[in-house]
């Protein structure tokens, strides 16, 4: 199992290229189903997932090219509307290639899916959204069957914004006959990425980024080449990592739009942040300050996928910041380690009280998710003395080699076998 050995101590400062985003990029791989052509995509990260997502695509007979940051994806030589366990059991988000495939072959067969343990994720809202299309759906021994001859528009109110169950909808309503309404839609930027790359192949999808999204179900779509949007959860982590170190640094191909709820955090704690361009330039301050709460919600509100590096900075900051973990009930396991480290943090079910400490102390740490890891590098950029970050394959899901990126930040960060 590789490992990140830190020397912390030293300010981030230079410029980053932001490089694509994950959670855009995985359904957008699963819209390529949908074509039955070629797609030529840009930016797109070399995540773990990324690679686990491009195997079962192959595994169902897509034929893929990667050049450096371009994917080049022909799905007209699919063969099956089964997926392999052993990869479906790695990556939560495989889960939305249920809706591209019940749309290209009206049946799929699928087991649980995987990922990070950070509590339940039910899938009943994707079941239940794709019933309400025409699907008729079993559930038996570990697997899901759904079949349908017709996929047909509805009208669907979603319990929850999942984004999750919004893209399957999304998905499998491109190719359906009729117009379908998703009503409580999730309103992430990466909803808007895939409605545009449904577009871009000649679908008719609007709304994304509101709470109703319409989709006129089309008989075809097209060939396409499409850019994948920059990650916002990469741009907020390193705009942490840039707190944390004291240091000042130009995230260039960043959307600020996407990380309001993350710089407004920032600047409570005394950030100075602003837009030049496309660029956002973070500078910390001599003193960090604690923020008084942080909750977790849904887009626009603050990302639960940025509480864990802003857990890590809070443990340096002056004061006490209390956290409410409203997306996942078991999402703090990051905290543990931070513990260890001399962090001062106490947990009560999905509250987490941080009182700053005026130093953290490298140690021996272990990543228990993709999240939480990244908070750990982040501790160990600003503890004193080497500490050594296990189990990064977790980070490596998310974000594409993070040390490098570090690295050229003048971190102190090296991979080790």
């Amino acid at each position: 199992m590789s490992q990140f050995y830190i020397k912390g101590g030293l300010p981030l400062k230079g410029e980053v290229e932001v490089h694509g985003a994950k959670n855009a990029v995985l359904p957008i791989l699963a819209a390529v189903i949908l074509n039955e052509s070629e797609s030529i995509i840009h930016n797109v990260p070399n995540l773990k997932d990324v690679r686990t997502m491009i195997l079962i695509l192959e595994s169902m007979g897509c034929t893929i090219k990667r050049e450096k940051n371009t994917l080049i994806v022909d799905s007209s030589s699919i063969h099956t509307n089964e997926v392999p366990e052993d990869l479906v059991r790695e990556m939560r988000s495989s889960i939305i290639l249920l809706g591209a495939i019940l749309a290209r072959h009206k049946q799929a067969k699928f087991s649980y899916p995987g990922g990070c343990d950070i509590g339940l994720r039910p899938i009943d809202l994707h079941l239940k959204s794709l019933k309400a299309l025409g699907a008729e759906v079993k559930e038996s021994h570990g697997y899901i069957y759904c079949k349908s001859s017709k996929l047909k528009g509805a009208h669907i109110q979603l319990d929850y914004p999942s984004v999750g169950a919004t893209e399957n909808i999304m998905l499998a309503a491109s190719l359906a006959e009729g117009i379908t309404i998703i009503r409580n839609a999730a309103k992430e930027p990466e909803i808007h990425d895939l409605q545009e790359f449904i577009n871009e192949m000649g679908g008719k999808v609007k709304g994304a980024g509101s709470n109703t999204i319409i989709i006129e179900g089309v008989k075809k779509l097209n060939k396409v080449e499409y850019t994948i949007m920059p990650d916002r959860i990469v741009a907020g982590t390193l705009a942490v990592a840039t707190a944390i170190t004291q240091g000042e640094v130009v995230l260039k191909n960043a959307q600020i739009e996407h990380i309001r709820s993350v710089i407004s955090k920032l600047v409570e704690a005394g950030c100075t942040i602003y837009e030049e361009k496309k660029n956002i330039i973070v500078k910390a301050p001599e003193k960090l300050m604690a923020i008084e709460t942080i909750r977790t919600l849904p887009y626009p509100g603050f990302p639960t996928d940025m509480q864990a590096q802003m857990m890590a900075l809070m443990t340096v900051a002056e004061g006490i910041s209390i956290f409410t973990e409203t997306i996942f009930e078991n999402r703090y396991k990051h905290a543990a380690q931070l513990i260890r480290m001399g962090a001062n943090i106490k947990i009560d079910g999905r509250v987490a009280i941080v009182e700053g400490v005026k130093k953290l102390t490298a140690t021996r740490v272990s990543a228990m998710d993709l999240r939480g890891g990244a908070a750990l590098v982040l501790a160990g950029l600003v503890a004193e003395g080497e500490t050594i970050v296990e189990n990064i394959y977790h980070v490596d899901r998310g974000y594409d080699r993070f040390e490098n990126c570090l690295q050229s930040l003048g971190a102190s960060i090296v991979r080790k076998n």
